[in-house]
């Protein structure tokens, strides 16, 4: 898991160190280099070297990343390992134009299951600051709302996310918080979403496309485009909804996306799907320390609900995005 496994063993995955009051942000821990927690004592199940948690799914990629799955991970040591160090967490989400409609369902249904026990900043970008709406938030957790202009096309105001979530990371979020969680607004959490996902870079499997052959994935396939991959190259296809990891990790893959896009823009191609097709690109190139799975985004009204999938944690809430789009 986040550190009571992988952690220990590998340095890309560090352990969190905190950080002295009156140096930087009280609110923030950074994640640092290697450290050993001691948790308090604590009674749960033992686990079983040669028992795996789950036979049905893949839960440990090539590269030894921890696949999240329901019945894979123990939310009780999480949680103390987390709230020994105080970390916040940021929770990103771009509400433009009529989008800022879908806030108070996102916010109230966050407040119900995401991180909860834990600090959140919600970061709400809107070009509409006036209709954030009011929610009442736990002990520890905040609002800022950030203002930023919007944009004729909706594909540029999705494109444009890269580039204000790397400018933030640099300007306020690295002094604020720990991880960064970037989610679209256009969603709700049905069941918990906690510390379980926080790692140095994370990606979430499409649930259209995690039983897909690489040859099937709606990767930019055209050379031009910094977000080419060929058919013969690919580990999964990550979705644009949801991802996130410490902030150094996610200004990191925000600014090599932007400059992607910015590259693109020069020679007069856009990729197919835009900045989830360049988080694709980076994500194949800068392997992801933990992915999650369809649990993490799901569209029951699309997709149902397969029995693989014990719990639908982030889901989408149905809507005409057409219309919305136009107005």
């Amino acid at each position: 898991m986040v550190f009571l496994g992988t952690g220990v063993l590998s340095p890309r995955i560090p352990m969190l160190e905190a950080t002295p009051e009156g140096e930087g942000s009280k609110a923030a821990r950074k994640p640092t280099g290697l450290q050993v927690v001691k948790s308090p004592r604590m009674l749960y199940p033992q686990p079983k070297a040669l028992t795996p948690s789950r036979k049905d799914v893949l839960d440990l990629t090539p590269w030894l990343a921890p696949i999240v799955w329901e019945g894979t991970f123990n939310i009780d040591i999480l949680n103390e390992q987390f709230r020994l160090q105080n970390v916040t967490v940021g929770l990103t989400v771009f509400a433009i134009k009529k989008y800022v409609a879908f806030l108070k369902l996102f916010l109230e249904s966050a407040e119900e299951h995401f991180m909860v026990g834990h600090r959140v900043n919600y970061y709400i970008f809107t070009d509409r600051p006036a209709q954030v709406p009011r929610v009442p938030l736990r002990e520890g957790r905040r609002l800022v709302v950030l203002e930023v202009p919007a944009a004729a096309r909706w594909q540029d105001v999705s494109m444009r996310c890269m580039e204000m979530i790397s400018d933030f990371c640099a300007r306020r979020f690295l002094k604020e918080v720990a991880f960064l969680v970037c989610a679209d607004v256009d969603m709700r959490f049905r069941d918990h979403v906690g510390v379980e996902i926080l790692s140095p870079l994370f990606g979430t499997l499409h649930p259209g496309f995690y039983k897909a052959a690489r040859e099937a994935f709606t990767y930019e396939r055209r050379p031009q485009s910094q977000a080419y991959i060929p058919p013969d190259q690919g580990d999964f296809y990550y979705m644009g909804a949801l991802f996130g990891g410490s902030v150094s990790e996610v200004h990191r893959l925000t600014t090599a996306c932007h400059q992607a896009m910015m590259a693109d823009r020069a020679n007069a191609i856009e990729a197919v799907w835009h900045d989830e097709s360049h988080l694709n690109r980076y994500l194949l190139d800068h392997k992801p320390t933990k992915v999650l799975s369809p649990e993490y985004l799901w569209d029951e009204q699309l997709l149902g609900w397969p029995g693989v999938l014990k719990k639908l944690r982030f889901v989408a809430v149905p809507k005409n995005h057409q219309e919305i789009r136009s107005r």
